[in-house]
């Protein structure tokens, strides 16, 4: 028996079809985690989810499993390494994004201000559940997402414009956007 995933799914891919229904929607509470997503989302910016994933260990190892003390920490050597580093998106300019927002993470936390508790706040605390029927009613970006995308940029990320923060939304589960005909809909609405 064949599972019913979301359309976007590539069924020949394992590595994806494992990211859906293992990932993919699921609420996400874990500060560092919600940070790590956020990263990677902004170096997805102009490639496909795919090339992320792919590379996602490999980006892991690179950042240090992304501790923000350990990133916030980064010098010049530290980015020469990671433009030098064929595993990881070559790019200085999301790479110093990533230092950048380990140190607002930081900066944040010292503040008393817990970063899931911040990226929940916009939800009232649980996921929107959505009951889209085909991928085609699934929006790239909503009022909300360019909400947060304005007062993440206030705060000084990056790479965080209101389409990347939609798909960071439904990747760590702040939307259920699993269409209702998707094996993954009904388990991951009852986790909001």
């Amino acid at each position: 028996m064949s599972l019913t995933r979301c359309d976007w799914v590539p069924e020949a891919d394992a590595l994806y079809c494992a990211y859906h229904d293992e990932e993919w929607g699921v609420p996400e509470y874990d500060s560092q985690a919600l940070w790590e997503k956020l990263v990677l989302d902004g170096m997805q910016a102009g490639l496909s989810w795919i090339t992320i994933l792919r590379k996602r260990d490999s980006i892991r190892a690179a950042f240090d499993g992304f501790d923000p003390v350990k990133v916030a920490a980064y010098g010049e050597a530290d980015m020469e390494r990671l433009l030098n580093d064929a595993g990881i998106i070559r790019s200085r300019l999301k790479c110093q994004a990533a230092i950048n927002g380990a140190q607002i993470f930081l900066d944040m936390a010292e503040s008393g201000e817990d970063f899931s508790a911040y990226m929940w706040d916009f939800m009232g605390g649980k996921p929107l559940q959505n009951t889209w029927a085909s991928i085609k009613d699934v929006p790239a970006k909503t009022a909300l997402s360019e909400t947060i995308a304005k007062d993440l940029k206030k705060r000084g990320f990056k790479f965080c414009g209101p389409v990347i923060v939609y798909a960071f939304m439904q990747a760590v589960g702040m939307v259920n956007d699993h269409t209702t005909n998707c094996h993954c809909y009904g388990p991951v609405k009852t986790m909001g």
